[in-house]
């Protein structure tokens, strides 16, 4: 069974910056949708990113385009989420997730969470202002 693993979380200021992977073994993620998701106290799971598998595509939520940045580093075996011009909104639990052969649509719809097959523990991610 695929296993992710998140890290980089960690206290950041505003406006600083922080760098979250997701790491598998056994499994290629290449061949692999993998999605960012984050969940705030008291608030629902959103989607933020997503890299489709071959990296066809990405796609972002709208308050983090231009400041998130996802890629893949495939002889590591691992995707990225570089994060810029960190916000207090942007504090949350981090979660990669993933779905094989998966080609990635607006990172808002309910649906793309639901699909994912693999989830990590997730990573804190503590924005002070």
């Amino acid at each position: 069974q695929l296993q992710l693993v998140e890290s980089g979380g960690g206290l950041v200021q505003s406006g600083g910056s922080l760098r979250l992977s997701c790491a598998a073994s056994r499994f290629t993620l290449d061949y692999y949708g993998i999605g960012w998701f984050r969940q705030a106290p008291g608030k629902e799971r959103e989607g933020v990113s997503c890299i489709s598998f071959r990296s066809v595509s990405t796609e972002y939520l709208d308050s983090v385009k231009g400041r998130f940045t996802i890629s893949r580093d495939n002889a590591k075996n691992t995707v990225y989420l570089q994060m810029n011009s960190l916000k207090p909104e942007d504090t949350a639990v981090y979660y990669c997730a993933a779905r094989s052969g998966y080609v990635c649509s607006d990172v808002t719809d309910p649906s793309q969470a639901a699909g994912m097959n693999y989830w990590g523990k997730g990573t804190l991610v503590t924005v002070s202002s």
